[in-house]
Parts: C-alpha cells; structure tokens; sequence
C-alpha cells in the first residue's frame, strides 16, 4: 500500500476547503483515508490563515514513507517563507 499525503475536497459550491491528508494512492479524491494532517482553505485573506499542518503528524507519515503530492509540496514550500 503506498501511501499519499494529498488534498481532499471539501466545502460547498463555489467555497472550496481541502484537507491535507494521508490515504492510500489507490483510493479516489474524496474517498476514506487515513490520517488527516491539516487544511487548506484558498480564500482565506492572509496566507498565514490559508495552510494549517501539524508538523508532527506530516514528519511521522513522511518517516514511514508517504509522499507528498506537488500541490501539498507547493503549500508547504509556500509556508516555509
């Protein structure tokens, strides 16, 4: 089972809100998974407010040997700064 940490989809239409999550590559977009890791709302005013992780959470499924996905990788680069 290789395992992805990757935006789900939340929110109504035309709000979008993500959650930053670890599931099995396999599964679809939305579907079960198996640790949330944090969100991602994209409409939020100040970028402090738009990504929120818990870094202890994404170091443990990182040290197990998730991967992220490019957009997760982008968010997260873009929080460093």
């Amino acid at each position: 089972m290789a395992v992805t940490i990757r935006l789900s989809r939340q929110g109504a239409k035309k709000n979008p809100e993500y959650l930053i999550v670890a599931v099995d590559s396999a599964k679809k977009r939305d579907g079960a998974y198996l640790d949330k890791i944090g969100h991602y709302y994209p409409k939020a005013k100040t970028a402090k407010e738009k990504v929120k992780v818990n870094q202890d959470l994404l170091k443990a499924w990182q040290d197990k040997g998730a991967q992220v996905s490019q957009t997760v990788g982008q968010l997260l680069k873009s929080l460093a700064k």
